[in-house]
C-alpha cells in the first residue's frame, strides 16, 4: 500500500460527522429523553491493520476496543487500546455513533475518542495528548457478531506544537457480550 494517500479525509472529520449526525438523531429522531442514559448491547471488537504517515504505511497497529452496555441517546461509551509495530501503545475513552441500513445488515459507525499515547520507537505525534475518530463500515450478522473495515485518525488537534497525525486503516472483527 506504499503511496496510498489516506489524510485526504482523515483529519477531525469523522469527530464532527459524529457529534453532528448522533445530535441530528438525538433532537429529530426522538420525542422525549433524547439524551437520556439507555442501555444498548456491548461487545469486544479486535482488529489488525496498517499504520500510515505521510500518506505511506510505515509500520502495523492492533487494536481491542470495547463497546460498554449504556449510551447516551445514540452516543455508545466505548473504550479502545492499541499497540505498533513500534511498541507505541494508544488508550482512550470516548463514543460511537451507528447507522444502521435497515433489514441489510449493513452498517456504518463513527467514533470519536481522547486517550494518551505513549510513543515507543515510532513517530513523535507531537504529545501524549491524542485524539481517534474514524468510521467504520461493515456487517453485521443476526447472531450480533460484525465484520468490518475501518478508517482511523489520531493527533493532536494542534494542542501542541508539532501535530503530525497518523492514520489506520483496519479490519475489525466484533463479538456481542
Amino acid at each position: 500500500m506504499g503511496g496510498f494517500y489516506t489524510g485526504y479525509f482523515m483529519d477531525g472529520t469523522f469527530a464532527v460527522l459524529t457529534l453532528v449526525l448522533g445530535m441530528y438523531e438525538a433532537y429529530y429522531g426522538c420525542s422525549e429523553a433524547c439524551l437520556a442514559r439507555n442501555e444498548v448491547p456491548s461487545r469486544i471488537s479486535l482488529a489488525a491493520g496498517g499504520l500510515f504517515s505521510g500518506g505511506l504505511q510505515i509500520g502495523d497497529e492492533a487494536y481491542i476496543r470495547y463497546d460498554t452496555g449504556l449510551a447516551n441517546g445514540p452516543f455508545q461509551t466505548i473504550a479502545g487500546m492499541s499497540y505498533s509495530s513500534f511498541g507505541d501503545l494508544w488508550a482512550g475513552i470516548g463514543h460511537s455513533y451507528t447507522i444502521n441500513v435497515e433489514n441489510t445488515g449493513l452498517y456504518a459507525e463513527l467514533h470519536a475518542m481522547t486517550g494518551l499515547y505513549e510513543r515507543g520507537s515510532g513517530p513523535d505525534l507531537g504529545g501524549p495528548i491524542e485524539f481517534r475518530s474514524g468510521v467504520e463500515f461493515g456487517y453485521e450478522w443476526s447472531s450480533g457478531w460484525r465484520a468490518g473495515l475501518s478508517f482511523d485518525h489520531r493527533s493532536n488537534a494542534d494542542l501542541f506544537a508539532s501535530n503530525p497525525g497518523i492514520e489506520t486503516i483496519q479490519f475489525r472483527i466484533s463479538s456481542p457480550l
